[in-house]
């Protein structure tokens, strides 16, 4: 009694030409738009209100889908804890002609429903219903451990590097600046970006970080970088229609075939712009990988910081 089905969403899109980035292949930005668009409905499908994105645990990218192939994005709401809820997303590729089907990514996302009336909305629990809805309800409660004590163990390792002041400096002669990688970019949140509350969309923030990442990426291996994950993405505050999303990025550091970018976003409203008073609601890291013209792996040089 009391207890609701696992609320499951499935969401199919055709990869067209607008979709796709310069090698064919279906750009990150659209995909992460509707891997939250997809996880949102199910979470508001369990809730019975509106929920917004708190945050999405690694992502990893095995497979790249092409143009004229189909995307479909399953998703489910796995266990509900008393404001938030964590919902699985499963993204496969399916060709047309082949009808062969391959895993694109499976993540996990993290929503909280918006308190009605300013009282916070508590979601009943899922029920229940296959051994498969069993083990991901008792994993879901790990991962929340896991993701929790992720967060305290970045800024512990934060605090005490700017307590040691014991930085990297890389001594090698070809080591290159990282200057050069930096990108900044600003975007006005429209009504087409936010939900019917006026909440940007996460997917959107998502998709415009991957763009500003990409072309700091870029500017080290001179060529069209890969998305292959993307970490510690959680949101520190909400942004608004009318908001000025400010996004900075940066390479961090590279190993080998990868590169990590960082990137940092900041909102403003117009009071807030005027005064120069940014609200910081996101940071995440992305990796990226590139090829060369004979699809192989390019190395990255060593930089420095």
């Amino acid at each position: 009694a009391g207890q609701r089905s696992p609320m499951a969403v499935c969401m199919c899109q055709a990869v067209l030409p607008a979709h796709a980035g310069p090698r064919g292949e279906l750009g990150a930005g659209p995909l992460l738009r509707w891997m939250d668009a997809a996880a949102c409905l199910a979470a508001e499908k369990h809730a019975g209100v509106s929920c917004v994105t708190a945050s999405m645990d690694d992502i990893q990218f095995e497979e790249a889908a092409r143009v004229g192939q189909i995307i479909a994005i399953r998703t489910k709401v796995n266990r509900a804890f008393k404001t938030s809820m964590e919902v699985g997303i499963k993204v496969t590729v399916q060709d047309v002609l082949t009808n062969a089907e391959k895993i694109v990514s499976v993540a996990y996302a993290t929503y909280v429903a918006k308190p009605v009336d300013a009282e916070k909305v508590e979601l009943k629990p899922v029920q229940l219903l296959s051994a498969e809805d069993h083990l991901e309800h008792s994993l879901a409660i790990e991962r929340r451990r896991i993701r929790l004590g992720y967060v305290q163990v970045f800024q512990k390792l934060m605090q005490e590097s700017n307590k040691e002041g014991d930085f990297y400096t890389c001594e090698e002669e070809d080591a290159v600046s990282t200057d050069h990688t930096h990108v900044q970019s600003t975007e006005l949140v429209l009504p087409p970006h936010a939900n019917h509350h006026g909440n940007t969309f996460g997917g959107q923030i998502m998709a415009w970080m991957q763009t500003v990442a990409s072309i700091s990426a870029s500017r080290l291996c001179c060529s069209h970088p890969i998305l292959k994950s993307v970490n510690m993405f959680k949101f520190w505050g909400p942004s608004f229609v009318g908001d000025r999303l400010v996004f900075n990025a940066i390479v961090n550091n590279t190993f080998h075939n990868s590169v990590e970018v960082g990137v940092r976003v900041e909102a403003y409203n117009c009071e807030e712009w005027i005064k120069d008073q940014p609200r910081h609601i996101n940071s995440a890291f992305l990796i990226f990988s590139a090829l060369d013209d004979k699809g192989e792996l390019l190395t990255f040089p060593r930089v420095k910081p």
